[in-house]
Parts: structure tokens; C-alpha cells; sequence
């Protein structure tokens, strides 16, 4: 169950573009008629975003996976 509602809000939020520049970078961008290079500038922002909180979340995941092991020590089967 939790791995369903998980799945769901992350697919849920790989819908949303995100649109992502410092004031500066904007003001510069928007001056020069190039636009693509607007884009770009959006793209590398967002990537370099992104992977901190990818390489959180698989620490997060592992740790999690780690401590949510039964114990096998307790059991004395």
C-alpha cells in the first residue's frame, strides 16, 4: 500500500515543468532576443538542482531499507 501511494505522488509530480532562474540570470536572459539560450540556462539550472535531492532521497531509501529489516537476531528459531 505504501509503496502504491508513494508511487502515485511521485508520478504525480514528474507532471509539473519547473521553471527555475536567479533574478539576475532573468534580467540578463530577457534582454537578448535569444531565447533558446534562455531555455538552456533553465535546463542546467533545474538538472544541478536536482541531483542533490535525487542523491538524499537514495540515502534516504537505503537507510530506511537498512532499519525496516526484521531483526533476525531476535527471533531464536
Amino acid at each position: 500500500m505504501r509503496r502504491r501511494i508513494f508511487l502515485s505522488i511521485f508520478s504525480f509530480l514528474l507532471l509539473f515543468t519547473a521553471k527555475a532562474q536567479c533574478a539576475m540570470c532573468r534580467a540578463v536572459l530577457e534582454s537578448g532576443e535569444d531565447q533558446s539560450m534562455a531555455e538552456g540556462i533553465n535546463d542546467g539550472i533545474v538538472f544541478l538542482m536536482a541531483v542533490p535531492y535525487l542523491l538524499v532521497g537514495v540515502i534516504g531509501f537505503v537507510i530506511y531499507r537498512k532499519f525496516s529489516k526484521p531483526d533476525k537476531s531476535e527471533n531464536p528459531h
